[in-house]
């Protein structure tokens, strides 16, 4: 399904949904899609496991559901109404509050918390999202997306590689003509864990701020988010956690093929290449506005810089 039509203003209009009900909160324009890869999924408005208020969303993989050929994968997600999708050159905040349920997976394998999307609208491909949220071997992290960028430097496959100031590691693919950048970890993370990410570039440059991603096993995690595609290098991102700064991306974010939509869009859920083990997450309070206000609520001081949004 993709946002057809001319670009109206209803992107501008604040949405907040705190699961408090049986159903998707109007004002929240969010909804769970229905095709063969969320099959495997299972959505649960319940009221055990809260961030805040007297409900939340209990959003579970399990065994045996849903596609299971090889090179599969399986989705519980949640996805903004297409009619509300924003502009794919604005800018947008987004929240939302999650936690891990144990146990929580410690393989190696392709695990997504959440994600943010071009609209495909007329290309063919597989386009991986602009910005994710990821998690491998139990630990969290973020990933920024582009085209193909030129390597800085770098060593080769397998073999984690050092950047320097204004560069950061990235993962070059060229058999898809993209680009995926490590902007952000854990604090458990070791260069083991980020082998593939063995080229830099300064065409995307990740700022840290001086704190690590929260780990998955600390309970709730209410991240902040700011989007702003760029793939001629106008990108934009932020990431907090639990009110910390975590990281500013700039430069090169997003693709630019010819025949994408003009459309950004924003889904959470568990996001699995296919697998046989159960995986539950629990998800609270989003929240999505152009006012950075709206958002981020309980940011640290180190943050009273930042001069985005109003």
């Amino acid at each position: 399904m993709c946002a057809i039509g001319q670009i109206s203003d209803r992107w501008r209009k604040p949405l907040y949904d705190g699961f408090e009900g049986k159903d998707f909160s109007v004002s929240g324009g969010l909804y769970f899609k229905r095709n063969p890869e969320q099959d495997a999924g299972l959505v649960e408005f319940q009221s055990q496991v809260t961030y805040s208020g007297n409900g939340a969303l209990k959003l579970s993989l399990g065994a045996g559901r849903g596609e299971t050929r090889p090179g599969g994968s399986q989705r519980a997600e949640i996805w903004e109404r297409p009619e509300l999708w924003v502009p794919y050159n604005e800018g947008i905040w987004y929240g939302f509050a999650v936690k891990f349920e144990e146990p929580i997976p410690q393989d190696d394998h392709r695990y997504v918390i959440a994600q943010w999307k071009r609209e495909i609208a007329g290309t063919l491909g597989d386009f991986s999202p602009f910005l994710a949220l990821r998690l491998n071997r139990g630990k969290l992290f973020a990933t920024v997306e582009t085209n193909l960028v030129r390597a800085a430097r770098g060593g080769f496959r397998g073999q984690a590689t050092c950047c320097e100031a204004g560069e950061t590691a990235v993962w070059l693919r060229p058999e898809t003509n993209q680009t995926r950048a490590l902007v952000a970890t854990d604090a458990l993370w070791t260069s083991d864990d980020g082998k593939c990410f063995s080229t830099c570039t300064s065409d995307i440059v990740a700022i840290p701020r001086g704190n690590s991603l929260p780990s998955p096993a600390s309970g709730w995690i209410d991240f902040v988010v700011y989007s702003k595609p760029g793939p001629d290098g106008t990108g934009h991102i932020e990431i907090f956690a639990n009110g910390k700064w975590i990281v500013t991306v700039k430069g090169r974010i997003g693709h630019s093929d010819k025949g994408l939509g003009q459309f950004q869009y924003f889904k959470f859920g568990p996001y699995r290449a296919t697998h046989h083990n159960s995986w539950t997450l629990y998800y609270d309070e989003f929240r999505r506005s152009v006012n950075r206000a709206d958002v981020l609520r309980n940011a640290s001081s180190g943050a009273a810089g930042l001069r985005l949004g109003r």
